[in-house]
């Protein structure tokens, strides 16, 4: 089956479900206070509950790939089905893998997140685009035969981005902002949006001095634990922020194991996100 572009499908989902995205990292601090051990028995125990929880309520779902990869082919194998229940729930899969390579090896990378027929296919991955955005050719080509999207890295949350993300090319413009630009020349006419999207904190404040208006989805970690909130949004995004997906990880998790607790949490941060953007 011929899955459409993933920007229309994120754009539907958020706009059925809300719009929020619930990372999914079963870090061992997070695993410890839901009671449960650091192992992959307590791995599996936190990731089926948060997919039985949430996977037909929330629109969508960024697994943090290395909490899953420490395990081994066991948190792998983990993680195959959580990307499997997720999707066949309803719910759209990030994957939080921050891929980036040259060559075959990024054809390797995109082949085992973004080919229909990988037990890891996501409906998008977040990529790393410092060693130019060229190398990521072969994702984007790949994303656009499936149906597929990509993240790439633009302005992200951690203060060690700066050096790199800000830093003035000889043209004048920061490699940030040179990101942003192949990005909306790889959305431009796409509709309701594109496919490609960035990775932009949400606590950055004003981002005014760049062109957020990518025609694509901003992907905005930091909200919840990290400090944001949503009523930051329109004043960190602007008139890009009907595009935005928050992400909340801590600020959801932290209510589990109790099901209902989950459930709760993730649909009052969908309704103030909702609120907070509607006047925008």
């Amino acid at each position: 089956m011929t899955l459409a572009p993933f920007g229309a499908r994120l754009r539907h989902a958020m706009d059925t479900r809300g719009p929020l995205c619930v990372g999914i990292d079963p870090h061992a601090s997070l695993l410890t206070a839901w009671g449960l051990n650091d192992d992959i028995a307590g791995l599996e125990r936190f990731t089926r509950t948060v997919v039985e929880s949430l996977a037909d309520q929330v629109a969508v779902f960024k697994p943090q790939s290395a909490f899953f990869e420490r395990f081994g082919s066991r948190g792998i194998a983990v993680l195959e089905q959580a990307v499997a229940d997720l999707r066949e729930a309803g719910g759209l899969v990030v994957m939080d893998a921050k891929r980036g390579d040259i060559g075959s090896t990024m054809t390797a990378y995109a082949e085992t997140f973004l080919r229909k027929d990988s037990p890891l296919f996501s409906d998008a991955l977040t990529v790393s685009p410092y060693l130019g955005y060229g190398s990521l050719g072969p994702a984007v080509e790949m994303a656009r035969e499936s149906g597929a999207g990509l993240f790439v890295l633009a302005l992200t949350s951690n203060p060690e981005g700066a050096e790199v993300q800000r830093a003035v090319r000889e043209d004048g413009r920061s490699v940030a902002a040179t990101m942003l630009g192949h990005l909306a020349e790889e959305n431009a006419g796409e509709k309701p949006m594109g496919s490609f999207g960035a990775v932009v904190g949400a606590t950055l404040g004003d981002l005014s001095s760049f062109d957020l208006d990518i025609n694509g989805p901003l992907l905005a970690p930091g909200i919840g634990a990290q400090g944001a909130t949503p009523a930051d949004l329109p004043g960190v995004f602007g008139r890009a922020v009907r595009n935005v997906v928050p992400n909340v990880s801590r600020g959801v998790l932290k209510h589990g194991p109790d099901a209902s607790a989950l459930r709760d949490a993730a649909a009052r941060f969908a309704d103030d996100v909702r609120s907070a953007v509607s006047g925008v």
